[in-house]
């Protein structure tokens, strides 16, 4: 019995060591591994933001006064807004329907004398509404900045303001509302995704196309002998990557890690399965890698990037969409991050999308062991 388990260790080491050989013959699974990962967090933080800063807005004062002067001196020292004169509103209308402004602030000729007057609007704002998302920001933004002029105002004056609700906000998790601390984490359940799946849809077909794996099959060397030396070599790669992504969020993109790093090397180790699972199940039924790697791409990136909750809410999509969005890993892993990185260990979601990931790991190996050539065709 120990004879027959040293011959099994000795030949899933040589399976393993013939993997990473492979794996150094080939630079570019080495690329995909660190490489892109790098190329992905540079690109999401610095070059993508979901932030309004600099936004260009017109202005159109009718009658000038301290107060407006203030007003607008308000909006010119704010880095969310970069302020353009307009004699009038046609003039500022015709620059809003260009897209040279997002945003039009109008003070009209009594905005002085109707300031503190109850029922009576001293501000027009007119936001350009083809981005949503823009103008939803815009007019927030807008909103905060009046309020809190107006408070400043009231105080300089000895006066109260009086306002029937005032709203105190408090954000928790990401106080700043930086939106690299929320792209970033999720960014790592990208990376992880591409890696361990484009990867491992790759080295089944290899095999197919070159032959090799006939030659294997003929050996004394078992199926599950032949995935477990695919499989080992690139989670390690895998791991790699997730830990690079890391270091890079923490070090180089200051986004706090609040809670355990070994709950996150744990989660991560679960995803990663699913991905490499998912991988390994495209590469033995398409049997080429061309195939295999749009294949794994359509498959697993795709619906992780638009699925998962990474960029789009996923209460905001119809309700059949979000039943199709429990059958994506990334959805569970990305919850884990956001979690893990900007709140701390709250076990109540970590647990269930731990679980979740654990059950998509063992469906999708069974699967593979399943789809798995046991002889010679």
């Amino acid at each position: 019995m120990s004879d027959s388990r040293a011959k099994k260790r000795m030949r899933l080491r040589g399976l393993i060591a013939k993997e990473f050989l492979q794996i150094w013959r080939d630079p570019s699974s080495l690329a995909i591994a660190f490489m892109l990962p790098v190329l992905l967090l540079f690109m999401f933080g610095y070059g993508v933001s979901l932030d309004a800063k600099r936004v260009p807005i017109g202005w159109v004062v009718e009658n000038t006064t301290p107060e407006t002067a203030s007003f607008t001196a308000a909006f010119q020292q704010s880095e969310y807004f970069q302020s353009f004169h307009f004699a009038d509103m046609a003039a500022a209308e015709h620059a809003l329907l260009n897209r040279k402004i997002m945003g039009i602030i109008r003070l009209r000729g009594n905005f002085s004398s109707q300031l503190f007057k109850q029922n009576s609007p001293a501000i027009q704002v007119v936001v350009d509404g083809v981005d949503a998302n823009t103008a939803r920001l815009v007019s927030g933004y807008v909103q905060g900045t009046w309020n809190e002029w107006l408070s400043h105002l009231s105080r300089s004056r000895g006066t109260t303001l009086s306002r029937p609700v005032i709203a105190e906000q408090r954000i928790w998790y990401n106080s700043a509302v930086l939106s690299k601390d929320f792209l970033v984490p999720g960014l790592i359940a990208m990376i992880m995704t591409l890696t361990g799946a484009l990867l491992t849809a790759m080295v089944m077909a290899r095999e197919w196309e070159r032959g090799t794996l006939e030659a294997m099959i003929a050996t004394p060397v078992t199926m599950g002998e032949v995935l477990l030396g695919k499989l080992i070599p690139y989670y390690l790669l895998g791991m790699g990557g997730m830990l690079l992504s890391i270091a890079m969020a923490v070090f180089l993109f200051d986004v706090p890690l609040r809670g355990s790093f070994w709950v996150l090397l744990l989660t991560g180790t679960l995803f990663l399965l699913v991905a490499l699972g998912m991988g390994l199940l495209i590469s033995i039924i398409a049997k080429n890698q061309f195939v295999a790697g749009q294949a794994a791409i359509i498959v697993t990136y795709l619906p992780a990037f638009l699925l998962s909750g990474f960029i789009f809410n996923i209460n905001s999509m119809p309700a059949a969409i979000q039943a199709f969005t429990y059958l994506v890993g990334a959805r569970y892993f990305v919850a884990i991050l956001q979690t893990v990185f900007l709140a701390g260990d709250v076990w109540p979601v970590i647990l269930p999308n731990a679980l979740a990931l654990a059950l998509m790991a063992a469906v999708l190996f069974a699967l593979a062991a399943k789809k798995a050539p046991k002889r010679l065709e």
